[in-house]
């Protein structure tokens, strides 16, 4: 069996063989887009690392020989002297699993045997990290099978953080808080793009790219017009400019929440894209019934005020670790505050009826996870600082210890002390539309 492909043009975008990131790798490659050079390692061979926990005969071998091509097109040798050739081995499972499973960057070190075995630990690694306790949780919350395996994509890495004219961030087609047609994301200047997904650095919003760096900020409009005229469906995607030149590592279809994931499917309708029948059928109930959210009432006294990251109202006791949000929760909902989250996070953000963080941007690990789950979340609360060692929540308002009542509004980013009453708001004209096609028969 092959377990290996290179990614180019020709490859068969397929998510059995190439995982969700390779296929879409190759996707953007088809759309003629830069994308770093690297390979895919099936998931079958995945599947055969866990039950023998080793990797299969023959990938070894061929994981040598794929680094020669590597080195041969990029001019560069694996482990070599002066600036050596580095890679990124990430995780690629068919179904996403945002940050659930190991990433290992700027593997290489100082001679090439060296290097060679340290990128076959880092695929192990990633293969065995299909079993982390975190990615088994979020397989059961989002009823995705247990048996699947996760490919791994080896690539050349490019660097966010090399000068001046470097940064990351990721970008949607159109606004994920409201579906309106305009670039929305987070970057990060002169930083790479783990930093931004994590959301422990505070990100940019996208637009500054446009003043800092037009050329690349340019492309990368060009290049989401391409990939959402492509999939006919709002896409995000990651990216890195390295000394202004831009590469795109990621792209997702879809993903959108609420009256944004409505009035994105009556616009694409109205543009074009797509027709009426498939509008009706993109859209599901739950994403109706988010479209119908309450806000907190206006003239309510806000205690701070964040970025709406996922719609819904959410009210709890607030916690300020994982594993106590999963002990308060059997006494009732919960609100997780935390200075960021990651996917070790995991089980509170499951056991949370809200989710609030201090740093971070729409894009955050935060904000993703939320809107996977359908749940309420406000990032990026600057006015908060949470001290998890004392269990207690400082504003400029006073100092709440873990266990006070807040009210978060994940559409507006407002965090409430206490409870507030909501309203539904205005009707959305967007979703009235849709109904209407629905129930006309178009």
């Amino acid at each position: 069996m092959t377990y290996l492909r290179v990614l180019s043009p020709a490859t068969p975008d397929d998510a059995e063989t190439l995982g969700g990131k390779g296929a879409g790798l190759v996707t953007l490659m088809r759309l003629g887009l830069p994308v770093p050079h690297g390979f895919v390692i099936s998931p079958a061979a995945c599947r055969e690392f866990l039950r023998g926990r080793r990797l299969p005969p023959g990938l070894p071998t061929s994981l040598t020989d794929a680094m020669r091509d590597l080195e041969a097109v990029t001019e560069r040798r694996f482990g070599g002297p002066g600036r050596p050739l580095l890679v990124s081995v990430r995780s690629g499972a068919a179904v996403s699993m945002p940050g659930m499973m190991s990433t290992l960057l700027d593997v290489g070190g100082p001679t090439p045997a060296i290097a060679s075995g340290r990128l076959r630990e880092a695929v192990e690694e990633v293969f065995a990290s299909w079993h982390s306790p975190r990615a088994v949780s979020y397989r059961e919350l989002h009823d995705i099978p247990h048996d699947q395996g996760t490919a791994v994509v080896v690539q050349a890495m490019v660097h966010g953080d090399r000068d001046g004219h470097s940064g990351s961030g990721v970008a949607f087609s159109r606004d994920p808080g409201t579906g309106a047609k305009a670039a929305y994301g987070d970057v990060l200047f002169g930083h790479r793009g783990d930093d931004v997904v994590s959301g422990w650095v505070a990100t940019r919003p996208l637009g500054e790219l446009a003043g800092r760096d037009p050329a690349v900020w340019a492309a990368l409009l060009d290049g989401l017009d391409r990939v959402e005229r492509h999939y006919r469906d709002v896409c995000h995607v990651e990216f890195t400019y390295e000394s202004g030149r831009l590469w795109f590592l990621q792209v997702r279809p879809g993903g959108l929440a609420g009256r944004a994931a409505v009035r994105a499917a009556v616009d694409l309708a109205d543009e074009g894209i797509i027709d009426r029948a498939t509008a009706v059928r993109r859209v599901s109930a739950r994403q109706i019934r988010a479209a119908r959210t309450p806000r907190i009432r206006a003239g309510t006294p806000v205690l701070a005020r964040g970025v709406g990251a996922s719609p819904g109202v959410a009210s709890g006791r607030i916690a300020v670790t994982a594993d106590r949000a999963v002990r308060m929760a059997t006494d009732g909902p919960v609100v997780l505050v935390r200075p960021h989250t990651s996917p070790l996070d995991m089980h509170g953000l499951a056991a949370a009826a809200g989710i609030v963080t201090t740093v971070g941007g729409p894009t955050s690990h935060a904000a993703v996870v939320a809107r996977s789950m359908g749940k309420p979340a406000v990032v990026g609360v600057a006015a908060l600082t949470v001290d998890p060692e004392t269990g207690r929540v400082h504003t400029t308002g006073g100092t709440f210890t873990e266990g006070s009542l807040f009210t978060i509004d994940g559409t507006g980013g407002d965090v409430v002390a206490g409870p507030a009453e909501t309203t539904t708001g205005d009707t959305d004209p967007h979703l009235g539309r849709l109904l209407r096609w629905a129930g006309s028969g178009l």
